[in-house]
């Protein structure tokens, strides 16, 4: 039986990629149980990120909430329609800008990141537990390191 060999871009080319497809692979395992975990309470991981990063920086405008969460403006603009429309958040015109709003988180949208955000930091203590704190404080020096580079 012949074995097909992958072909080689250069020795630091293929541990680049094979780097990022190990990276890949563990965002995508986290991010699938996190998923599951937040659905569980009815919102979708979108919704949980907005309501995420208005809890933990107070009030912010469309624009600061979608670089935050890394969204787009047009998924932000219907996840926002959305958390009104179930009453996790309000909007109010930006005093300094007419044509925007700020975004805040109700009291009904405390009371469900109160709830579910417990276990989900204790979710990802978990996820990393494989690590040693060196290993952790090596990994995330790394990975600001190199996103840091883009």
């Amino acid at each position: 039986m012949k074995i097909k060999t992958l072909k080689s871009y250069g020795s630091h080319a293929d541990k680049a990629m094979a780097t990022w497809i190990q990276l890949f692979r563990s965002f995508n395992k986290i991010r699938a149980k996190e998923s599951h975990y937040i659905h569980t309470f009815d919102l979708t991981m979108n919704q949980f990120q907005v309501l995420e990063v208005l809890y933990h920086r107070g009030d912010l405008s469309i624009g600061a909430i979608t670089t935050l969460t890394m969204g787009t403006p047009g998924n932000i603009t219907v996840v926002i329609k959305n958390l009104k429309r179930d009453g996790f958040i309000t909007s109010i015109p930006d005093q300094k800008d007419k044509r925007s709003s700020i975004i805040s988180i109700t009291q009904k949208g405390r009371e469900i990141i109160e709830q579910l955000f417990p276990d989900h930091a204790k979710n990802f203590e978990s996820y990393f537990e494989v690590l040693n704190d060196d290993e952790m404080e090596t990994l995330f020096n790394l990975l600001r390191k190199l996103q840091k580079s883009q």
